[in-house]
């Protein structure tokens, strides 16, 4: 193989690997955002999730991407480690698509998808438009550098080079094909790309990638796609560092049940090369059959899997904020310092959701989503709070309390409640920023500015509110101050949903952009009711708690 041919091998490599990359770039945005909401909402079934993670992974072409996505789920609390396993393992099945479509071998039309995709990224003004041509335009790339390499210039001179044919003859050492496999991934950074090049090495000649070395090449390419997750979980949580470990785990199975069937029982090669003489579609059947199986062994033991990786990736101490700073559940049953405790965790708490309600306001302003992650670990933490200070609350009121903390105590449980609430509303206001901005959708400078107004009044009375309570103190003037403000606040709200619909009358704004105003309005309105409730519940000669 001379110079030349590697640079052609080489170019064609490249092609094939930009190709694939972009047109899987393409793909995400396009179907990324519905995907994820996808994911988010039907993973509670490890079936469905394994299904769910085949459709995703199908159409974003990327088992390493799907995976990735779910390690960022697992460091937001969206989902937990037994729903991220089924998905895990139904992308691994997705992936396979790549090798279907270079089976087919579509190249032919792959200057008119170069010449189509190209047109419609220059030409077309929506952005979606742009996305779908770059999908279309990746995959002439991808094909053509598919076409280039396994073209006479290329690799197709391996089928007169007498040194090649003869290792290729000979290999049949299974270390040997696991180890060249594992570093082709390692290297390329995807199992799809590493296993089109065994495709287009074939698709020059089946003698030239026999399946009785091919299928050593597969295995090795499979474990070596865990590579990029790694890579991926350096410095991530606990959890995610986890997936990464199961995604590995699911190829080392793999291997584990197809080495020796490849090692011991030749008729298994054998019956493949019987379903095809193309050695293209040869290498995509071993390779599917692979995934296939290890998924069909290894769903059934997801908990397992689950198990074995908490057991690899052991926690470290205080690693998640996900804890209490305060509480000492192995403290003794003095009443002041259960009640002094409580009252510091739901402060902490307090003080977390005053911050995600400041920055949704400030990036509903802006129209910036950057803070969209920290607004969801801080709301998992809150959940977290909300949801264990309660069931320490119901543990503690099992014991011999003074009615002082008693009735503290029971006060305490509205308060989070209502922070809770009101730290849903700040999620609510991102996921707005997020809708608007997928949509091109704006709004007027006046409407931003009454929404400026309703929430600088928001911030102002839940501050004195949480300060009231925090003190346990409320004066007759500071409740009627209060109560004037959340009445203010009411006032405002209807009054800007009016001046939004005489807008729309006088066409100043879409109704789009209306839909999301208003909504983010009755969050801000939602807010001002669940703070005079944290301030309500500060009077401590009241016996009844106010709740909206």
């Amino acid at each position: 193989m001379s110079f030349v041919n590697i640079i052609n091998l080489l170019g064609g490599l490249g092609l094939f690997l930009f190709g694939m990359k972009y047109m899987s770039e393409g793909l995400n945005r396009v179907a990324g955002n519905k995907m994820k909401d996808l994911l988010e909402k039907l993973t509670r079934n490890r079936f469905k999730g394994f299904l769910l993670g085949v459709l995703v992974t199908a159409i974003i072409q990327s088992s390493s991407a799907t995976t990735v996505m779910i390690m960022g789920f697992l460091n937001a609390g969206i989902m937990d480690l037994f729903q991220a396993t089924g998905v895990i393992i139904g992308a691994n099945i997705g992936t396979t698509i790549t090798a279907v479509l270079i089976a087919i071998d579509v190249s032919a039309i792959a200057p008119i998808c170069i010449f189509v995709g190209t047109v419609m990224m220059m030409f077309c003004k929506k952005q979606s438009q742009k996305y779908i041509g770059q999908i279309i335009l990746g995959f002439g790339v991808l094909f053509f550098g598919l076409k280039y390499m396994s073209g006479s210039e290329a690799m197709g001179v391996l089928k007169t080079s007498a040194s090649f044919q003869s290792f290729i003859t000979k290999a049949d050492n299974p270390l040997l094909g696991l180890l060249i496999g594992f570093a082709m991934c390692s290297v390329l950074q995807s199992s799809s790309a590493s296993i089109g090049v065994l495709q287009a090495l074939a698709m020059t000649g089946a003698e030239l990638m026999p399946m009785k070395f091919a299928i050593y090449l597969i295995i090795g390419i499979n474990v070596g796609s865990a590579m990029p997750l790694f890579l991926s979980a350096i410095g991530a949580k606990t959890n995610a560092k986890r997936a990464a470990v199961i995604y590995f785990m699911f190829d080392f199975v793999g291997m584990l049940i197809f080495t020796p069937l490849a090692m011991f029982v030749p008729q298994y090669m054998q019956w493949i090369t019987t379903l095809s003489d193309n050695g293209s579609v040869q290498v995509a059947i071993a390779h599917i059959i692979f995934k296939v199986v290890t998924a069909v062994f290894l769903l059934p033991f997801v908990p397992l899997l689950v198990k074995f990786s908490e057991i690899i990736i052991k926690p470290k101490e205080h690693d998640t904020r996900l804890r209490f700073e305060f509480i000492d559940t192995k403290v003794d049953d003095n009443p002041v310092t259960i009640s002094l405790q409580i009252g510091s965790e739901v402060e902490r708490m307090a003080r977390i959701v005053r911050m995600n309600f400041c920055v949704a306001c400030e990036s509903f302003l802006k129209m910036d989503d950057s803070q969209k992650h920290t607004i969801s670990e801080n709301e998992e933490l809150i959940n977290w709070l909300n949801h264990h200070i309660s069931d320490y609350m119901i543990t503690v009121t099992s014991r011999q309390l003074t009615p002082e903390v008693s009735e503290y105590i029971g006060k305490l449980f509205h308060v989070i409640t209502d922070l809770e609430r009101i730290g849903d509303h700040a999620l609510n206001l991102m996921e707005r920023i997020e809708t608007a901005k997928s949509n091109d959708l704006v709004f007027t400078k006046q409407g931003l500015d009454e929404f400026k107004q309703i929430y600088e009044l928001d911030l102002e009375l839940l501050d004195r509110s949480i300060g009231a309570f925090l003190n346990k103190q409320l004066t007759d003037d500071e409740e009627h101050q209060l109560h004037y403000i959340e009445d203010t606040i009411d006032y405002l709200t209807l009054q800007a949903q009016d001046n939004h619909v005489k807008r729309l009358r006088e066409k100043k704004c879409h109704t789009a952009s209306g839909v999301i105003f208003t909504k983010a309005l009755q969050d801000l309105e939602r807010v001002g009711d669940h703070s005079y409730n944290i301030a309500w519940a500060a009077r401590i000669d009241k016996k009844l708690i106010r709740q909206i």
